[in-house]
């Protein structure tokens, strides 16, 4: 190229790229998701904490198994899945499951931060079955699925359940259906987990993380019994 055509190159190229006067830079969702996570989804166990594991480990495991997704959708779902365990999109009839609720209250919340109107199918397929006892079918529904699930095993598993043990004296008037309501319980619910959550993992990299994150879990409830008597003295 003549050296004497570049400048007139470098100003063609700038004129193309640069937006239209008054033109707005399209939002950034994945921020506006977060910052609204964090301001809405606050809890030990199931707030946005949990959602930006489930999205970290969803990629790993995706990446392990060489399996492509969609990232935006991945996304959205994982930091969206538990809508309905807070106000004012909570559901608390039992006969109601909070992927069903959340899947179709996410909507709104979605595509008021700029997400893909296009995409909302996709995450709410993936909202809906992310618990270990339904079937995910699309790429990002089954590494959702499969990290929620994995976080309820290992370390992280043993320290949600804690986190929502009721405590103070005299009791709260109204218990939370979803809480523990003593350290007894508690160990129940994780020993449960032990044995419900294994069965429902679908993706071979999932699979292969679950035996070490049972024998995690396992050796602190053998520890804990061996410390309070059995468990008696909890």
């Amino acid at each position: 190229m003549n050296p004497r055509c570049k400048p007139l190159a470098v100003i063609i190229a700038a004129l193309v790229l640069s937006p239209p006067a008054g033109a707005q830079t399209p939002p950034d969702w994945r921020a506006g998701l977060v910052a609204f996570a964090k301001a809405h989804f606050r809890h030990p166990a199931w707030g946005w904490q949990h959602s930006r594991r489930d999205y970290d480990l969803a990629r790993d495991l995706a990446r392990a198994d060489h399996v492509a997704i969609d990232d935006d959708v991945l996304f959205a779902a994982a930091y969206a899945h538990d809508i309905a365990a807070f106000v004012p999109w909570e559901d608390k009839d039992p006969s109601h499951d909070h992927s069903d609720v959340g899947a179709d209250a996410l909507g709104p919340v979605l595509t008021g931060l700029g997400f893909p109107a296009a995409k909302l199918g996709a995450v709410r397929d993936a909202t809906r079955t992310h618990m270990y006892y339904r079937h995910a079918a699309s790429p990002e529904a089954v590494y959702l699925h499969d990290a929620d699930a994995l976080d309820w095993l290992g370390a992280i598993g043993v320290a949600r359940i804690l986190a929502t043990v009721e405590h103070g004296n005299p009791p709260p008037a109204t218990p939370d259906p979803d809480a523990a309501p003593d350290l007894t319980a508690a160990l129940a619910t994780i020993e449960q987990n032990l044995k419900d959550v294994p069965g429902g993992v679908q993706s071979p990299a999932a699979r292969a993380r679950v035996p070490a994150l049972v024998a995690e879990a396992q050796a602190f409830i053998d520890r804990l019994r061996a410390e309070s008597e059995g468990g008696g003295a909890l």
